[in-house]
């Protein structure tokens, strides 16, 4: 049983809150938002997964490159897969790479709304929250 099923009221001004999404670094957050003061109270297990991202985003992983027929392959860490699917998202068998710099690629797992950011906009986004209702 998920509390955020339940009505929940604001605790300062006692109105129904709603359910929204907000969009932090890229993630979409689960959060009921009051009508009134605006005030969010975003879901326990979307924060918990933030903190788990935070913690592998500081981590670097040494691989090897791998020479496989004409091409090069690189293996990636099962801690980083596992997060993956822990966020439910599908691993597609192709993934999007790109250069941010000149010794930096992106790879992008996944079908993403804001795919265009990721071939357009090669630097880190800052903290960008975005709102939208859902049920």
């Amino acid at each position: 049983m998920d509390i955020f099923n339940e009505t929940i009221s604001c605790k300062d001004c006692h109105a129904v809150m709603k359910h929204v999404l907000v969009n932090k670094q890229g993630s979409e957050l689960r959060a009921v938002q009051c009508p009134r003061c605006k005030k969010q109270i975003i879901h326990p297990a979307d924060l918990n997964s933030v903190e788990n991202f935070k913690n592998l985003k500081d981590k670097t992983y040494n691989v090897k490159l791998r020479v496989i027929g004409n091409s090069h392959a690189i293996s990636i860490p099962k801690e980083i897969v596992d997060f993956i699917r822990q966020q439910e998202r599908m691993m597609n068998d192709m993934v999007k790479l790109c250069f941010k710099d000149m010794r930096t690629l992106d790879l992008m797992f996944g079908n993403q709304k804001n795919d265009a950011h990721f071939l357009d906009d090669r630097h880190n986004p800052s903290e960008e929250i975005e709102e939208e209702e859902y049920n």
